[in-house]
């Protein structure tokens, strides 16, 4: 019955429910489970070619000649492109510095690198087609290390720069330096009692995503190209893929499939520009899909780095001062190297007080395997060296090593080493005071089940390597900070169009943005916003696209806060435009409306004090209100290149973990029995969510710890182990127990007070890890992963 704006009783108006806080289930996630899901490699065109990209055998050769004739020759074969067929005389992309080929000429910069395309009727003939293309290499001296990058005489590998770090770096293989200063670190040293120095070294993880690259290109009429792709950043890969394809960008339009997994690896380009060259030449829609090798050369990993630090502290465990210098390998090509190089500078303290700091990051140009966006962001690598760093500190102290951490932990007033003050809860003593606090798991629990051992529960596990002889309990703590969004000055902004209209008599709220969901559960929080800002039960997400305002890269922890926070600011001004209209047609029936403050709830016009006014269906009638807004959230800068100074972060998160494993001494095999972890969240807009945020990310920082690593040749630079067979990551037998302590400390800058959650666990899951078997084997341990050879000795 339709309302006349008096209401017919004193009713209260009920929350909507499926808002903010509640663990609203994911819309996808059945059909995930039950494989139902459409991901990019479903794709699917009735008249559609295969493209295959050929990659090099090579790290580093002078390509002297290249046949594709046999090739062209093979029946079922369309087209094959090499450099000279691009179209556009803009050759090469990349997300900061454009240093990245389309396909290679003249030579080739690493391991795996594409130098030609195939498109063919089927996708064997094609990859059997791009086997047929003959190159002829001349090997050129490899850049591996930092000896071999910037010593006499060393080969560049880029060698005419022109980016603006060119002329700030020491050496053109330096892609990036940044340094940190703050106080007097030298005069600093002579007031500490103790001095430990550490030299730490992290391998180069992969981001094992499940769901490998994909796409579908297909030509348009108006000469453009539609491209359907799973990947993190819609509007950074347009940026990029136009110009090199010769279109504006109105006509290469990008639509999102589905994602199977990212965690950064998704954020460059990949296939996309490939596909899209070959639809355009054969005019015929193109798919390619790599297979699990290929994904290893097609996308970016986490950068290998040699760390070297120095603490100093007072008896009575306040730290004096730190020193560090963070070498991280970039490989051939830029991506986003510099942004890590910034992370990794400014983190490098810790979540600690310390006021005196020397501090020098820096990227190497290498022939290794390109390196970039990946989980933690540079913040990883710095934490597992600085939490090593503080169980040494502790030891040398004979100090608890968690109430070492207590006493020297930052909280919200701290001064960065960067100069900038955190300005919101920053609850590291509290964390590392709820791990602790947990009573410890049972020892020997293989036992539990009986008097056979329960291999499953041992080091080994299946394996049936050991019944408990020679296995040793250790129990390791770690905590870490991470920041929250893009940094160092980029415009980190989000587009949200938001309507609101009624369909078959409901009211209904249509969402659109160009988020890329990955797995994180943003269209889950999206709906859960506009229920709760809307009053609405009916949430449409419409699939992210170009066709709307940019939404930036889901990475850095900052897609709930920055695109959620757009959401929710284009509902507000929708829901002001409703209320405008509610007044314009009812508010001489009832003084609330000019007078009261009104909200939107289970689908009614309500006061603040739950009176119903109106059906929302009765105020909108038939007109439909729609705001598609950008918001950003607070500016931050760019750190000074000389001494680091800058606020460069717009906000911070912290977690803690203890490690409680069980160690194998005589075989080298360890199992982690509990990683139990503490982590503020500022507001949980999905508690079930967030719980799988933590989890997950706590278990790839276990991986890096004593499993993964890409294995790449000291002398060749090839990759040793591009596959799942030799690339091992955790399975279910491999993931402990994981308690997980969820504060809510409210941010008051951010949108609902939320703190974006998905990293901050992948930084110090790993070195509680390791510092948990350093603790049972009294072995030093420092690198990443840790390998059996590393426990025995052998």
């Amino acid at each position: 019955m339709a309302t006349t704006g008096i209401p017919t009783s004193l009713t209260q108006g009920s929350r909507t429910r499926g808002g903010i806080g509640e663990s609203t289930l994911r819309p996808d996630g059945t059909l995930k489970v039950t494989g139902e899901f459409a991901y990019a490699s479903d794709l699917w065109h009735e008249d559609m070619l295969w493209g295959h990209t050929l990659r090099s055998t090579v790290a580093h050769a002078e390509i002297r000649s290249l046949d594709i004739a046999e090739a062209l020759a093979t029946p079922g074969v369309h087209a094959v492109l090499t450099y000279e067929d691009l179209p556009a005389a803009v050759k090469h992309y990349g997300l900061e510095i454009k240093d990245t080929p389309v396909l290679a000429h003249g030579k080739v910069r690493h391991h795996g690198e594409p130098v030609a395309l195939v498109a063919a009727d089927h996708p064997e003939t094609a990859r059997r087609a791009a086997a047929r293309i003959r190159i002829d290499y001349a090997d050129l001296p490899v850049v591996t290390d930092e000896a071999s990058a910037t010593g006499p005489g060393a080969p560049l590998v880029h060698e005419h720069r022109t980016d603006h770090y060119a002329g700030q770096v020491p050496h053109p293989n330096v892609l990036h330096r940044q340094p940190v200063v703050r106080g007097d670190a030298a005069r600093a040293a002579r007031r500490a009692d103790v001095i430990v120095t550490g030299d730490y070294v992290f391998g180069m993880q992969d981001q094992a995503f499940l769901g490998p690259e994909s796409g579908l290109a297909v030509p348009a009429e108006d000469g453009g190209v539609d491209l359907y792709v799973a990947t993190q950043w819609l509007h950074a890969d347009l940026a990029q893929m136009a110009p090199v394809l010769g279109l504006p960008e109105d006509k290469v339009r990008m639509t999102l499939s589905g994602v199977g997994g990212a965690f950064g690896g998704r954020e460059d380009i990949s296939m996309q520009i490939h596909a899209c060259l070959l639809a355009l030449r054969t005019g015929r829609p193109v798919k390619m899909v790599y297979n699990r090798f290929e994904s290893f050369f097609g996308h970016v990993h986490r950068h290998p780095a040699r760390l070297h630090y120095e603490h100093g502290a007072t008896r009575d465990g306040k730290l004096t001062h730190m020193k560090c210098r963070i070498v991280l390998d970039g490989g051939a090509y830029a991506s986003s190297s510099p942004a890590v190089v910034g992370n990794a500078a400014s983190l490098s303290a810790g979540p600690y007080v310390v006021d005196d700091v020397d501090i020098e990051a820096l990227a190497l140009y290498t022939n290794n395997p390109p390196c970039g966006a990946m989980r933690g962001f540079g913040a990883v690598q710095a934490c597992f060296a600085y939490e090593a760093q503080m169980d040494k500190v502790a030891a040398a102290l004979g100090m608890d090593p968690v109430e070492f951490r207590r006493i020297n932990a930052m909280e919200q007033g701290t001064l960065l080493p960067t100069g900038q003050r955190v300005d919101s809860p920053a609850p590291v003593a509290e964390l590392l005071r709820r791990v602790k606090a947990r009573p410890l798991p049972p020892e020997r629990q293989w036992l539990l089940a009986g008097e056979e051992a329960d291999v499953r529960a041992l080091p080994g596990g299946l394996s049936n390597t050991t019944h408990g002889e020679g296995v040793v309990r250790g129990v390791g703590y770690a905590v870490g900070i991470k920041n929250v969004g893009f940094s160092e000055g980029f415009d980190d902004y989000s587009t949200a169009r938001v309507r609101l209209e009624v369909i078959n008599g409901v009211a209904v709220a249509v969402v659109h943005t160009a988020m890329a969901e990955v797995g994180q559960g943003g269209v889950t929080v999206h709906a859960q916003i506009a229920r709760t800002e809307l009053g609405v039960a009916q949430v449409t997400i419409v699939p992210a696209d170009t066709r709307v305002g940019s939404a930036g890269s889901t990475s850095a922890s900052r897609q709930t806060y920055v695109t959620g926070g757009a959401v929710k600011n284009s509902c507000e001004h929708v829901r002001e435009r409703v209320l405008e209209i509610g007044r314009r047609r009812f508010g001489t029936y009832h003084p609330a409306w000019a007078t009261a403050e009104l909200l939107l709830e289970d689908g009614r016009v309500v006061t603040d004090g739950g009176e119903v006014l109106a059906e929302l269906v009765d105020v909108l009638g038939e007109e439909a209100v729609e705001v598609e807004l950008e918001w950003r959230h607070r500016p931050t800068e760019a750190f000074d290149l000389r001494t680091g100074q800058g606020n460069g972060h717009v906000q911070y998160s912290f977690a803690a973990h203890r490690a409680v494993v069980e160690v194998d001494t005589e075989l080298g095999l360890v199992k982690v029995v509990e990683l139990a972890v503490a982590q503020d969240v500022g507001k949980a807009l999905n508690p079930l969510s967030v719980l799988g945020q933590i989890q997950g990310g706590s278990t790839q920082g276990l991986g890096v710890a004593v499993m993964e690593e890409i294995v790449v040749d000291p002398v060749t630079a090839k990759v040793r182990n591009p596959s799942f067979t030799d690339y091992l990551i955790p399975t279910i037998l491999d993931t402990p127990t994981m308690p997980v302590d969820i504060l809510e400390l409210a941010d008051d800058h951010a949108p609902y007070g939320l703190r974006g959650v998905g990293e901050a666990p992948t930084l110090s899951s790993t070195p509680a890890v390791l510092a948990a078997i350093r603790a049972a084997t009294g072995l030093e341990l420092n690198r990443t992963p840790v390998r059996p050879e590393h426990l025995t000795g052998t």
